[in-house]
């Protein structure tokens, strides 16, 4: 099974940006799809976003549509999210986690997840 590492999170003024990485071992990370989830203080984790295996098709959630960006760097192990314009309700804190092949919609289909990385936004 294979193991995710989560980094690049921190401190943040609203408005700037920051590039989390999920680095993936223990089993080739171009078989999996690669989810970005996110869970703030007292709220339930949601899905940020996903880019499948094969092809790299990518979502989204709305909220996060035109300031985040998902990609991968299979070579690398190494899967990234991009996010600018970063917001308060940004604020959380960022999972990734895998799945054989293609996204999922329902979070617990992901086997594997790594210990999360914080993103505070604030000013």
């Amino acid at each position: 099974q294979v193991q995710l590492v989560e980094s690049g999170g921190g401190l943040v003024q609203p408005g700037g940006s920051l590039r989390l990485s999920c680095a993936a071992s223990g089993y080739a990370l171009d078989y999996y799809a690669i989810g970005w989830f996110r869970q703030a203080p007292g709220k339930e984790r949601e899905g940020v976003s996903c880019i499948s295996s094969r092809y790299g098709s990518t979502n989204y959630v709305q909220s996060v549509k035109g300031r985040f960006t998902i990609s991968r760097d299979n070579a690398k192990s190494t899967v990234y999210l991009q996010m600018n314009s970063l917001k308060p309700e940004d604020t959380a804190v960022y999972y990734c986690a895998a799945h054989p092949l293609l996204c999922r919609s329902d979070e617990s289909e992901f086997g594997s997840w790594g210990q999360g990385t914080r993103v505070t936004v604030s000013s």
